[in-house]
């Protein structure tokens, strides 16, 4: 962990100064963009302040070189959380403003029935940036969820709602074997980067720290501070958000085996996030 203290206490020091998808389909994949309306719902995304009427608000660190952001008392302005809609396609789910909470000093995104009486049955939830992030180190402490047919995720996403390319760089627990870890991107909607790393334990029993580093020339991907894989071909140049999801599938079952929704809700929790920018 000596790593994190590090970053963390660069981005301290400097905040004081200042103020003194296997298919080819990415978890980001139609983000907020050829979304599909859900009946009865209320659409669009609403942000962490007004999302904060019923949390405190997160330990949230924002300087030249970055963002900490800590859970453990509550939401975060630098982030908001998406609520009545459905990215469509594999997302078996309805994004919802409920499924994101803040307790024990920690966010939970969860997976549960729709009680709203949409056409989808499931309800999960996403927690994104308010702002874009490129060249950096990307890290966060998280338990996943264990499940057959669900993915937990930290990631970072870009693509045509933002008059961009579809960029994007993927840290994925697939509920159904959460001893391991897939790492992948894409760059221009380009994918086929998918590498399963063994982790040697269950992610889903205890936090502990996931990150990538991504360089102009080269993505790097670290379990609990140690480099585990590398990737150099065809790497992302455009910045985007920060994103967490939890969500059920459908139609993939080959990848992430058939959803179970026998024992829902179903929860992932997180700990704190970070972004350390590379001058690059």
């Amino acid at each position: 962990m000596k790593k994190r203290y590090i970053v963390l206490s660069a981005l301290l020091s400097t905040f004081l100064l200042c103020s003194c998808e296997k298919p080819t389909t990415g978890n980001g994949a139609n983000t907020n963009s050829s979304n599909i309306a859900i009946e009865n719902t209320d659409t669009g995304i609403d942000s962490a302040t007004e999302h904060a009427d019923t949390t405190t608000e997160a330990t949230s660190i924002e300087t030249n070189n970055g963002i900490y952001v800590d859970f453990k008392d509550g939401d975060s302005p630098l982030f908001e959380v998406a609520n009545g809609w459905s990215n469509g396609n594999m997302f078996n789910c309805t994004w919802r403003i409920q499924n994101c909470t803040f307790t024990d000093e920690k966010m939970q995104l969860i997976i549960d029935w729709d009680t709203a009486g949409a056409s989808i049955p499931y309800s999960g939830a996403e927690y994104r940036s308010t702002d874009n992030y490129g060249y950096g180190r990307y890290e966060v402490s998280m338990k996943p969820i264990q499940n057959d047919g669900v993915i937990s995720s930290f990631f970072t996403y870009t693509g045509p709602t933002d008059n961009n390319p579809w960029d994007e760089i993927d840290i994925e627990f697939l509920g159904k074997d959460t001893t391991k870890v897939q790492f992948n991107y894409f760059t221009n909607g380009e994918g086929n980067h998918e590498y399963i790393h063994d982790l040697g334990f269950d992610a889903s029993e205890n936090f502990h720290t996931y990150a990538f580093e991504w360089h102009k020339d080269k993505i790097v991907w670290f379990v609990d501070d140690v480099e585990v894989y590398s990737a150099t071909e065809n790497i992302p140049a455009t910045e985007g958000k920060i994103m967490m999801n939890v969500w059920p599938g459908t139609g993939v079952d080959a990848w992430l085996n058939p959803f179970d929704d026998s024992d829902l809700p179903l929860i992932a929790e997180y700990e704190w996030i970070s972004f350390t920018s590379f001058e690059e």
